[in-house]
């Protein structure tokens, strides 16, 4: 049994669990209609429950499901749901950065604010199925608020949606969207064209990168070194890769091991070849 503490519209209401006496956000069709504060109801089964106990990047849930508009938290959890059709159990505590950031886009585009995203491209290879997942909004957005929303913007729903499956912060997300990104346009400065978005070698060379950062912010290490061999082997791709490394570990603020150098310098080599190849 659930006592209302606040109810925020027709949707959705703040009420206590007379069992624990802790806040929790209740999101259901027509749950909060007609109620009134200190009303007592019982959660359905199709309602959804968010512990307002919590903290995030954003700051504690309670203050967040107080401040955020209703809509935006109605259209966040939509996008979590659709997340939980495609990839399984998410970590709900998302809904409330995810809102937060929906508000200020929603803001943003009525204000005709263009925001660029650098990272899209990236992020939409790096997270297919996270992005694929985040396009869901645009249709939810254009039925519910009459907005169109860009790529750039899908894109940073997209490492919310990603931070909601992988136990991952939004902002290591977005690091790991930079390190591609500077990587690959090093490795496109030394060929002197673009790289094939597309090509084998491209996604290779991304998800290892991807995994590289996560191994640096888990204090995780290589077992193997290929240094000696790609430093004799391939020079150029090497010294790449090391120049790579430098910048990575500066950005994030925490040392990438020896070993990384031999293993990204092989997936350069492998792109800056399939790219000299198609010359």
């Amino acid at each position: 049994m659930y006592r209302i503490e606040k109810v925020l519209n027709h949707n959705t209401v703040i009420a206590i669990f007379t069992e624990n006496n802790q806040e929790y956000l209740i999101m259901g069709k027509g749950i909060g209609f007609g109620r009134k504060v200190n009303e007592r109801i019982e959660a359905r089964p199709e309602d959804t429950i968010y512990s307002l106990q919590e903290s995030t990047e954003r700051g504690d849930t309670r203050t967040l499901a107080k401040s955020i508009s209703p809509v935006c938290l109605e259209i966040a959890d939509e996008v979590l749901k659709n997340a939980e059709k495609t990839f399984g159990k998410i970590d709900r505590r998302m809904l409330f950065p995810m809102a937060d950031h929906i508000e200020y886009a929603v803001k943003r585009i009525r204000n005709h604010e263009q925001i660029s995203n650098p990272l899209t491209e990236d992020i939409r290879v790096l997270f297919h199925a996270e992005y694929k997942t985040a396009q869901c909004i645009e249709g939810i957005l254009k039925e519910r608020l009459d907005i169109q929303i860009d790529d750039d913007e899908i894109g940073y729903i997209a490492l919310h949606i990603h931070s909601a499956i992988d136990d991952e912060r939004v902002s290591q997300a977005m690091q790991m969207a930079q390190a591609v990104r500077k990587c690959v346009s090093m490795v496109e400065k030394e060929i002197g064209k673009p790289i094939d978005i597309l090509s084998l070698s491209y996604n290779r060379l991304m998800n290892h990168i991807r995994y590289m950062v996560a191994r640096a912010l888990k204090g995780e290490q290589l077992k193997v070194s290929m240094n000696d061999y790609m430093e004799l082997k391939f020079p150029q791709s090497f010294q790449i890769a090391q120049t790579v490394c430098d910048l990575v570990s500066h950005d994030l603020r925490c040392p990438l091991s020896e070993e990384e150098i031999g293993y990204l310098a092989m997936h350069i080599e492998r792109v800056t070849s399939a790219e000299t190849e198609d010359d």
